[in-house]
């Protein structure tokens, strides 16, 4: 499989401008985020930070994404609706962290600006069928394209808004995503998400060094929700559009942690009683700094999960079924082995925390369980 020279030249130039602007622009943002009121203020435990910090970084990522995105890509008119809806989605971002609006709100306008695209022609028309078993590779879908696109891109961006816990976690995750549709990209020489996949890369990575910890600016909503419907969109153009009998896998292992961490964070609160969308401190991202991790320790395993996940992604569009499980195993179980030798204390306490719960008061599993019940 051959990349073009003056495609690969393209994808660096588009980069290195996503870059170069969003690093410019953050301390800009940074100064206006003060002037505006956007400042998180450390006002519960589900907030790691413990001194006030502005969070319209977003802001900087959007401009370094766009002004890549007006010199290098050709805008067609799906790219229109795309720009589009998020242009609607950095504009609520940003009204939503200088004065938090309701939650049912933000919901009513990601559906609108998830609309547009799907109207616009950006869908997901088909995808891989999951029964193994049976005679159909993929399924279509007919009159329901439409409404499982909108719920397809208001799910990512809402899923990358909600892993955005930690400083760098969610604007490193996303570049990995990026990064690993941008690969897959360059491979099926699909030259539009290659371009855009580059600016969103050069974008994350320009605002990196205001985002790692210790954090000297958020990106906020305004950043968070932008990069996953970024993700969202161009998912469905580069991934669900031209890998139609393996669609159904390859998306949801480049965004496989985000999709992980909200699914199971619902799936927790509505087992508790609890709605779906009340905010808690138990994500990924928060169990892992419980367990001992700091910071630093805790956004780096959940880069290498991202990774694992990434470049299993690009062996099973390379490569085939079979190899990408392999190669899944296997990192699966590098990481294993890497967490035991990095981190040996911390997975020890956890795992005797863990029994701790199970035999205290001297109740056994199956008695607990049962009083619960």
């Amino acid at each position: 499989m051959v990349i073009e020279n003056q495609l690969i030249v393209y994808v660096v130039l588009a980069l290195l401008a996503a870059m170069a602007v969003s690093f410019l622009m953050s301390p800009l943002v940074k100064s206006f985020a003060y002037k505006v009121g956007a400042i998180d203020v450390p006002k519960d435990a589900r907030r790691m930070h413990k001194v006030p910090v502005p969070r319209l970084g977003g802001l900087a990522i959007f401009i370094g994404f766009m002004v890549s995105i007006l010199l290098f890509v050709n805008i067609t008119a799906e790219m229109k609706s795309i720009l589009l809806g998020a242009v609607i989605i950095v504009v609520l971002g940003v009204v939503d962290d200088i004065m938090a609006l309701p939650a049912m709100l933000k919901f009513v306008v990601q559906i609108v600006a998830a609309t547009i695209p799907a109207m616009g022609g950006v869908r997901i028309l088909a995808f891989s069928n999951p029964n193994i078993f049976s005679d159909e590779l993929y399924w279509v879908l007919g009159n329901l394209s439409i409404p499982l696109t909108v719920l397809w891109i208001v799910a990512i961006t809402n899923a990358v808004n909600l892993i955005d816990g930690l400083d760098g976690l969610a604007n490193g995750v996303s570049a990995i995503s990026a990064t690993t549709v941008l690969l897959i990209a360059l491979m099926g020489n699909q030259v539009q998400v290659a371009m855009v996949m580059a600016a969103l890369v050069g974008a994350c990575v320009g605002f990196m060094p205001y985002n790692l910890n210790p954090a000297k600016m958020f990106m906020g909503d305004t950043g968070a929700t932008f990069l996953g419907y970024i993700l969202a969109t161009m998912s469905i153009q580069g991934l669900f559009k031209f890998y139609a009998v393996i669609s159904f896998a390859v998306p949801f292992l480049i965004l496989g942690l985000p999709i992980f961490d909200t699914a199971f964070a619902f799936i927790r609160r509505i087992a508790h009683g609890q709605n779906p969308m009340h905010a808690d401190r138990s994500h990924i991202h928060h169990r892992l700094i419980d367990m001992g991790l700091n910071q630093k320790q805790a956004v780096a395993c959940l880069y290498v999960i991202s990774a694992i996940l990434g470049l299993s992604a690009v062996v099973l569009t390379t490569g085939g079924e079979q190899r990408a499980m392999l190669f899944f195993g296997a990192m699966c179980v590098v990481a294993v082995v890497a967490a035991r030798v990095v981190f040996p204390k911390e997975v020890k306490e956890e795992l005797l925390e863990e029994l701790h719960e199970m035999t205290e008061h001297g109740h056994h599993p199956e008695e607990k369980k049962d009083e619960e019940s």
